[in-house]
């Protein structure tokens, strides 16, 4: 008895293993394949997305009312407070925007787009996306307050997910998955920050991710037609058969034509050694060498620790503020993404926030002396002889106009 009854459990082991092996699971979530919460995928790293929370701080946010807004457990969570917001410090355009939420019974938030820090009501310097029941409000969620009501709304404390397009006045709004709002605004608001919003009872959100959207590439096929080599310099500049621009040797750079203010930079870069130093440079005074902010490029890091970045980290600016994490490595594509709007700029490795620094200097038309917020170029860093970087996916976007 006892040999048959080892055999049918050792039989029912191996049933269970193959189960398990032919539908992967995730312990934490039971979801098969499940995705960990408040990260990227390769893929949605490839398309340009950034994450707005790392699931640990509220770096790169910012409160305008007394509210207990909190990180648990890989969660943005308020409970108790005046209302008011939690906006990010960086401006968007046009981007795509996902965002998973759950709120107890009574609650009435939202998220705000392009919104000012302080909206004197939902339809003006904002857009609020609401987050409530239709007991709570004639605009349940899915609806933009006091502009259209959604085709579709939930009644329950589940987690769901936002998933919303905003180019230029057009709006799109998924619901999970389910399209529930499409609106168009005549005068848009051409800029603006992310809210979230606590208003009434307990409200909760995790995995915010944005893609900027309109982005233009900085190179026609495999030239350097849009991009000057500055002159008597070290550095070699060209283009891989790959459509890759490769630096090596310097001093040197290699200057956009075109010029940007208030704008979005993204790009792919590999370093093709140990600790090698350049950086990208920009608004910068056109024909000058290295003139301009630069975001570096420089994956050290001291005693094992990437919390210590060396020579202030890629992502870092430069004798400005230092990357709170190295985050890439050597020999290893990453992606950095820029944000720069007025006299605050922030920046993305690997789609998470390294740099959030405004510049409080006195205005003054050379970065080196002052804030610059005049329109300027573009400059990839040849630093020395041992410069080998490549570039590629390099594109950008000026940012519209506030209104």
């Amino acid at each position: 008895m006892f040999f048959m009854l080892a055999k049918r459990s050792i039989l029912l082991l191996f049933c269970l293993f193959l189960l398990v092996g032919m539908r992967p699971l995730s312990l934490a979530t039971g979801r098969k394949d499940a995705q960990p919460e408040n990260r990227l995928s390769a893929a949605e790293l490839r398309e340009g997305w950034i994450l707005l929370f790392d699931g640990e701080s509220l770096f790169g946010w910012k409160p305008t009312s007394h509210v207990d807004w909190q990180v648990h457990d890989g969660v943005i969570r308020a409970t108790e407070g005046d209302a008011g917001l939690l906006h990010t410090t960086s401006q968007f355009s046009d981007y795509e925007l996902r965002c998973d939420f759950r709120a107890s019974p009574g609650t009435n938030s939202g998220i705000f787009l392009r919104t000012s820090p302080k909206p004197t009501s939902p339809t003006r310097g904002c857009y609020e996306l609401n987050i409530a029941s239709p007991q709570e409000s004639k605009f349940p969620s899915g609806s933009f307050v006091g502009r259209k009501r959604g085709e579709f709304s939930v009644n329950d404390t589940d987690w769901h997910t936002y998933h919303i397009t905003a180019a230029g006045g057009k709006f799109r709004v998924l619901l999970d998955g389910k399209k529930v709002l499409s609106w168009e605004d005549d005068q848009p608001l051409g800029r603006g920050y992310i809210g979230l919003q606590k208003n009434q009872g307990s409200i909760e959100f995790r995995n915010i991710k944005l893609r900027p959207l309109g982005m233009q590439s900085l190179l026609t096929g495999n030239t350097l037609d849009r991009w000057t080599i500055f002159p008597d310099k070290a550095s070699t500049f060209r283009v891989t058969p790959r459509g890759e621009i490769r630096i090596q040797d310097g001093p040197g750079q290699l200057e956009s034509k075109g010029q940007y203010g208030d704008f979005v930079f993204q790009s792919e870069i590999f370093v093709a050694g140990e600790e090698l130093n350049s950086g990208i440079f920009f608004r910068c005074l056109p024909g000058e060498f290295s003139n301009g902010y630069e975001s570096q490029i420089h994956n050290g890091f001291e005693e094992g620790d990437r919390n210590r970045p060396s020579n202030g980290g890629t992502g870092g600016i430069f004798r400005r503020q230092a990357a709170r994490r190295v985050v890439a490595n050597d020999r290893q594509w990453f992606s950095k993404t820029i944000v720069c709007e007025g006299s605050h700029i922030a920046v993305w490795v690997n789609g998470y926030q390294v740099t959030d620094w405004t510049d409080r200097r006195k205005p003054d038309p050379n970065p080196r002396r002052g804030l610059r917020r005049e329109k300027g170029t573009i400059i990839l860093q040849g630093h020395d002889p041992t410069t080998d970087l490549l570039f590629r996916n390099m594109r950008a976007v000026e940012m519209a106009p506030r209104r």
